[in-house]
């Protein structure tokens, strides 16, 4: 069984910062439904350590839902919290949040609610600063791309008594707050408030993340060649600096296909089908990799 450790009413205009403990399960609930929840989250133990939309976004697509993880940015790339269950479906990791300069610069309000100054104002009382925001999970937020690539927002389609669960697999700092968007459709031109409860997980919750494989790649601030974090604003050159990077020079190896009369006939309609250009080379390296980007998942 699960256990309630906090419950509360996050009114409109404001956010809240959470210790959420490595198997606890934050849920966030629609009270009068179509509300836009914005989320982010910090490593409790490491703040540099934050929850990316774009790593999310790679491997989740821009709805994550139900079995999708929210994972970290590079180069830590680790997954932070699980969405445990989502009843209404409809999440966001394209938009960036709404900030004091969109309403002043495009609406002409100079004073007005908005994700950038609530989350930085509900984080400050961890010590975390303005720039310390990030782009955030846009809860209960329906989006969508048209067929000329623009990215677009529909009106809301959550119901009272909706909500999204998030199990953190590590120590957090959980920052929900209410979208301060009430001239856009994000929350269908309204602010309301939204309950937020805590629980310790149970047992069935646990087993319902699916296993992750840890990478070589996931690094740490050991692997950091700069471990000191900069509090000097102004930045100024090392000079002792020497350029270390990762498998440099490039070097290139030529290597041999052969291919039987089909093959080479195959390659030919293929190649002149994509357009690959006339080298055969290249066209066969395309296609290889094409095929092979295809069949192999990502993360």
């Amino acid at each position: 069984m699960r256990r309630l450790i906090d419950e509360f009413i996050l009114e409109p205009g404001t956010g809240k910062a959470l210790e959420v403990r490595k198997g606890w399960i934050v849920r966030m609930e629609q009270i009068e439904g179509g509300q836009c929840l914005d989320f982010n989250c910090f490593n409790l133990d490491d703040y540099k350590e934050y929850f990316h939309c774009g790593r999310t976004r790679t491997l989740h697509g821009i709805h994550p839902t139900k079995g999708s993880f929210l994972w970290s940015a590079p180069p830590r790339e680790r997954a932070m919290m699980y969405i445990l269950d989502d009843t209404a479906g409809c999440n966001d990791v394209m938009f960036p949040r709404c900030s004091a300069n969109v309403y002043e610069s495009v609406y002409g309000f100079d004073a007005h609610t908005n994700c950038q100054d609530i989350q930085a104002e509900a984080q400050r009382e961890y010590g975390l600063t303005p720039d310390d925001v990030h782009d955030s999970f846009n809860l209960f937020m329906c989006t969508g791309v048209d067929e000329n690539g623009r990215t677009f927002i529909t009106r809301q389609a959550s119901k009272p008594g909706d909500y999204v669960e998030l199990l953190a697999l590590m120590d957090v700092l959980a920052v929900p707050n209410i979208c301060g968007a009430d001239v856009m459709r994000t929350s269908n031109f309204s602010i309301k408030p939204a309950k937020i409860q805590i629980f310790e997980a149970s047992a069935e919750d646990l087993a319902a993340v699916p296993p992750l494989r840890s990478w070589r790649t996931q690094r740490t601030v050991a692997d950091f060649k700069v471990q000191a974090i900069r509090t000097e604003r102004k930045l100024s050159r090392d000079p002792q600096y020497q350029p270390e990077f990762v498998n440099t020079p490039i070097e290139y190896e030529a290597i041999d296909i052969s291919l039987d009369a089909e093959e080479l006939a195959m390659l030919g309609r293929l190649a002149r089908r994509e357009q690959y250009g006339p080298r055969d080379g290249e066209a066969l390296r395309d296609i290889v990799f094409s095929w092979w980007e295809e069949t192999r998942p990502l993360g």
